[in-house]
């Protein structure tokens, strides 16, 4: 292997090294340590004066004291429960509200295409938490929509939409839309469309055209975006505070709590430990997917 391969080869191995594998040792230790009274609020410290015998006794006060306390405690497991469903049903609610927004697009005319992309994109150019904010001031009791449904007869009090899941899911499908749409609708701009037309000259209907040939071909872009919103719904935390009150129980909360709230850092790095177990069977998953649509396109 020569010098130049090496290099390039070296790069990204070095970036996951730095930017993945050493915070991650960093936090799997603090989830081992124990909670003390002290910067930093936990021990073990390793002390690099007291050579050897520091060492030796820097490991002997690691143990997994704190990942046992998790399943001990229902609060966490169902945190870790609750989080997989939100995220799954928001994730589902995602594609079926962005993949017919995708296929539009894609349907569109080639000088509307910029501008329609402009649209799904230009929310980024806001802040998140502005964005997230603002459902506030739509589906409060005094928001903008109860205001709207009452003036026109259709209820006679407030709806009750915050501080319920119905306000978080609200809240991640219209956060998350534009992660959905983009790779549905790369996968339908690249689809051959004389496929579609050869099957309706062969006898199907529009409905089963797309049913058969153009759905089956934007699988990939699907499933790429479904990777995309659950694997970032799962961890959320800014959402579930603003909209889902404390009737919503995710574990992105639960870890700003006990980081924060509770000063209790080897807990919430163990929760963070264990989420990011969990997300490790998506991100396979995501990256073989990846990799299928590589060699499909070679």
């Amino acid at each position: 292997m020569n010098f130049r391969r090496f290099s390039l080869i070296s790069v990204p191995y070095l970036w996951l090294l730095i930017f993945f594998l050493v915070p991650f040792l960093i936090v799997l230790k603090i989830a081992l340590s124990d909670t003390a009274i002290a910067i930093p609020p936990y021990e073990p410290v390793f002390d690099p004066a007291a050579g050897w015998a520091g060492l030796k006794a820097f490991f002997s006060g690691l143990d997994f004291e704190n990942f046992t306390f998790l399943t001990e405690d229902d609060l966490y497991w169902k945190a870790y429960l609750g989080s997989l469903k939100i995220a799954t049903i928001s994730t589902v609610l995602t594609l079926i509200v962005g993949y017919p927004i995708a296929y539009a697009m894609a349907q569109a005319a080639d000088e509307w295409r910029p501008t329609l992309m402009m649209l799904v994109i230009l929310p980024f150019w806001t802040s998140f938490l502005i964005r997230v904010y603002s459902w506030v001031g739509i589906i409060g009791n005094e928001g903008l929509l109860n205001h709207m449904l009452m003036a026109s007869g259709l209820i006679s009090t407030p709806l009750q939409i915050m501080n319920t899941p119905t306000a978080v899911y609200l809240g991640i499908v219209y956060t998350y839309l534009p992660f959905m749409i983009l790779p549905i609708y790369s996968a339908l701009e690249k689809m051959d469309t004389s496929l579609t037309e050869a099957a309706v000259d062969l006898g199907c209907s529009r409905g089963q055209a797309f049913w058969l040939v153009t759905l089956p071909l934007s699988r990939p872009g699907m499933v790429a975006g479904c990777f995309l919103v659950f694997i970032p719904a799962l961890g959320e935390f800014v959402i579930p505070s603003l909209l889902g009150g404390s009737q919503t129980l995710m574990i992105g909360k639960v870890l700003w709590e006990e980081f924060f709230s509770n000063r209790d850092w080897p807990v919430a790095s163990a929760v963070a430990v264990v989420l990011l177990a969990i997300l490790v069977i998506p991100i396979i998953l995501f990256q073989r997917n990846q990799q299928k649509q590589e060699e499909a396109g070679r």
